[in-house]
């Protein structure tokens, strides 16, 4: 398998780091706008590296990154960028004749009258729109395989064929303690992203309605993190699951909460109310024309950076609710990562390595046969044991709670 690998920030740096102890690809090619970006990827693997390589490329430059794929002959693309660029990156694996990976879908747009109440575009619509072309063209574009989503969606599927007869809900909550030294703000992830998903209308899927939405930051709750984390209030907040997770799993209401906290809540309410987290460029004294988000993101620290200042630990997983033979049942499927550990042991924060490792895994099941397909597909269309097995292999266990 030869990879091409868009984006060398901190989750595609990551993934060149956990990549680079597996056997199964041939090479991997690291390519970024910024080609210094790439190359100090690679030359961070020291020895390890020999099997990778770095290019120059525009992300938005469907034509740039065919001529790539083609050029060093790759047959999958991973797309390791944010949001924005999946259009063009997703079209050029297609017309390369290449299979896709991603961590994040397609952007939504919200209803123009009823933003709370209806769906407008949805996460992911213009992606499954061209699914029938994929079919087509005997390639598989496998679709939101990070952490959330991807190992959320995994626990949903594992949890459906192994741990219940009958699923009432299925709710994705991620909470964690982590804290940032010589910061008052500081996020651990994509500042770019995280204003895109908080900001939008969550939406909720629930079996007699369908997938509609309601207000940023709604209905609140307590949810009591494992290992030490302990309890964290989360909010309703706009994510991959809920489009994905009802396409494979029958369950009766699927939902994604986010334990932000009240200080980064109102931060992100601030930033609203001032316009910032505007997309569209304005243009400010002097002519100079900015996107006010990107604005933003270039004042904050990069999240990949912040590793040696982190202390705590972040938790992704899926609740579920139903009946096994009979009974009531309910449970919580996890993953923790101590950024301590993931710092001494590949020099990546957290958040980053525990969404980097899901694609690695999803890549070497592809490689082997074991998860193969054709069309737009999530990790619900596949089965769970085999990825929840690697990803022990790989040393990062995953746990259950019964609740």
């Amino acid at each position: 398998m030869r990879v091409l690998l868009v984006g060398a920030g901190g989750v595609g740096t990551a993934i060149t780091r956990i990549a680079a102890r597996r056997s199964f690809f041939d090479h991997i090619v690291v390519a970024d706008y910024d080609l210094a970006r790439a190359e100090a990827a690679v030359a961070a693997l020291g020895d390890a590296g020999t099997r990778f390589s770095s290019a120059r490329v525009d992300a938005s430059d469907q034509a740039a990154v065919e001529a790539l794929l083609a050029g060093e002959r790759c047959d999958i693309l991973l797309n390791a960028t944010d949001p924005r660029f999946v259009p063009p990156l997703f079209e050029a694996a297609l017309a390369a004749g290449a299979d896709y990976l991603d961590m994040a879908m397609s952007l939504s747009y919200p209803h123009p009258q009823r933003p709370f109440e209806e769906c407008g575009v949805k996460l992911g619509d213009a992606q499954f729109e061209r699914a029938a072309d994929w079919e087509k063209a005997g390639r598989l574009a496998l679709v939101g395989v990070g952490v959330e989503p991807g190992l959320s969606d995994v626990f949903a599927r594992y949890a459906a064929e192994e741990l219940f007869d009958e699923i009432e809900e299925i709710g994705v909550r991620d909470g964690a303690n982590l804290t940032v030294d010589g910061y008052d703000f500081a996020p651990s992830f994509s500042i770019w992203t995280t204003i895109e998903e908080c900001l939008n209308p969550p939406v909720i899927w629930e079996k007699d309605r369908g997938w509609f939405t309601t207000a940023p930051f709604s209905e609140p709750e307590v949810f009591d993190f494992p290992e030490g984390i302990g309890p964290v209030e989360c909010v309703n907040v706009e994510h991959e699951e809920v489009l994905l997770i009802p396409r494979w799993v029958d369950a009766r209401r699927v939902t994604f909460k986010y334990g932000l906290g009240d200080e980064f809540i109102e931060t992100l309410k601030t930033l609203h109310k001032l316009g910032l987290d505007r997309t569209e460029k304005v243009t400010v004294p002097g002519g100079a024309e900015v996107s006010p988000r990107d604005v933003v993101a270039a004042c904050l620290p990069d999240p990949a950076t912040l590793g040696d200042r982190m202390h705590g630990k972040t938790c992704a997983g899926t609740w579920v609710k139903g009946v096994k033979d009979g009974k009531p049942r309910e449970v919580y499927l996890y993953h923790v990562v101590d950024n301590q550990w993931s710092m001494r042991e590949y020099g990546s924060q957290a958040v980053v390595w525990q969404t980097a490792i899901n694609p690695v895994v999803a890549l070497e099941l592809m490689a082997a046969g074991t998860w193969k397909g054709a069309g737009v597909l999530g990790a619900e269309a596949f089965d769970p044991r085999p990825f929840l097995d690697l990803l022990t292999e790989y040393g990062s266990p995953w746990g259950l709670r019964e609740q």
